[in-house]
């Protein structure tokens, strides 16, 4: 009797052990699928936030051109470093970023002239798993890039700067330019030793 019962118990636990098997293996088909949307979203965090940077750092290099171009008239300098000066469009280095990290860019927008809002969705999808409609899914990012000036500096008095463009042979006096990293004693007759993009302005994501 006793070991016709221990037969009936094993074959009634058999069952059993199968559903929780099969439990077990769900769960991790759908951990797997979970880890497939963060790799996907992961993805689309990167190409966004590459793209947002390019455009700004594009900028940041138009801007660059135009201080060295207006050295001399540092009545112009406020505003170069304060983005209102006319510049080409920059979200084509965007596009081009997205692109390279497996992504479209969606939106571009400029909402003032130091920032940069991009939205990028995946060009792969996340991919076949144990969830409906994962294999068509594709995950969107977006991200801003701030342009923030590092430079500030005081204008000459009246008569003690020279006017570019105006045929003149006046010395101008430049004022001092004080950087985060580095004050400048800026010489019109060294124009070699100027600061770079990256002495100007510093570009970064915004939190």
């Amino acid at each position: 009797m006793t070991r016709r019962r221990r037969r009936g118990d094993a074959g009634q636990a058999f069952p059993i052990y199968l559903t929780v098997v099969a439990g077990l293996l769900f769960l991790a088909f759908a951990y797997l699928a979970v880890g497939q949307a963060g790799v996907n979203r992961n993805g689309a965090q990167t190409a966004a936030d590459a793209a947002a940077l390019a455009a700004a750092q594009n900028t940041r290099d138009q801007l660059a051109g135009a201080w060295v171009k207006d050295l001399l008239d540092p009545a112009t300098w406020q505003d170069i470093f304060d983005g209102g000066v006319e510049l080409n469009p920059s979200c084509w280095r965007a596009e081009q970023l997205a692109a390279q990290n497996d992504a479209t860019l969606r939106n571009c927008d400029a909402p003032d002239p130091l920032t940069y809002d991009v939205e990028v969705q995946t060009e792969k999808p996340v991919g076949r798993s144990v969830v409906p409609g994962t294999e068509n899914m594709r995950s969107t990012a977006s991200a801003k890039a701030v342009i923030e000036p590092l430079c500030t500096f005081e204008l000459p008095g009246d008569g003690a700067a020279g006017t570019a463009g105006t045929g003149d042979a006046v010395d101008a006096v430049l004022p001092r330019l004080t950087c985060e990293d580095r004050n400048w004693e800026l010489n019109p007759d060294d124009p070699l030793d100027l600061p770079g993009p990256e002495d100007l302005f510093d570009v970064h994501l915004a939190d």
